[in-house]
């Protein structure tokens, strides 16, 4: 990166924020110390969608992040997490599924990631991918969370059973005294 004051080749990274479109870095000339900013943008026109009609169309950013940026409308999630979510997206896929993929697997990464995020964009994002048709399909969707919910916190207390707390010089492993 050629700083824009001096021409020299060397610069350093002094913030990196995540934006709409991809990157945007402030950097530091090395040799004249005046500061510049560059945007970084993934081109994501090698990519194609295979929709479930066997349609091709091109990959557009902005359709994803419109579609995500629905799902969590009105909900505590900020834009830039929003908008890293996007660009992680996207870097997967232009990473690991080549030039022709899926709508299934564009819903399916992006429903993976609105789970750990926020079960209610889930679950608003997985009415419109999955087309649901009554309230009896987000009943089911929301007893699916329950029940991953329920063997999730089953398997972390089985971490510490309280039958092999041990107790060690009238005090339990947890820090009571034996008489409490």
């Amino acid at each position: 990166m050629n700083c824009p004051f001096c021409e020299n080749q060397e610069s350093k990274v002094v913030d990196s924020r995540y934006i709409q479109d991809g990157i945007r870095r402030r950097r530091e000339c090395l040799m004249c110390s005046l500061r510049f900013t560059t945007y970084e943008k993934i081109h994501s026109q090698l990519l194609s969608v295979i929709k479930r009609n066997n349609a091709k169309e091109q990959f557009s950013i902005d359709k994803l992040s419109k579609s995500i940026s629905t799902a969590c409308n009105k909900r505590p999630i900020s834009k830039e997490k929003i908008e890293k979510l996007v660009i992680d997206i996207e870097s997967n896929l232009i990473q690991n599924y080549g030039s022709e993929i899926d709508s299934s697997v564009i819903g399916q990464l992006v429903l993976n990631e609105l789970m750990k995020i926020d079960k209610v964009s889930y679950i608003r994002f997985s009415s419109v991918y999955r087309n649901f048709e009554d309230e009896n399909s987000f009943v089911d969707e929301i007893d699916k969370l329950k029940t991953k919910n329920k063997i999730k916190n089953k398997k972390q207390m089985e971490l510490f059973p309280e039958e092999k707390t041990k107790k060690r010089n009238g005090v339990n492993v947890n820090g009571t005294n034996k008489k409490d």
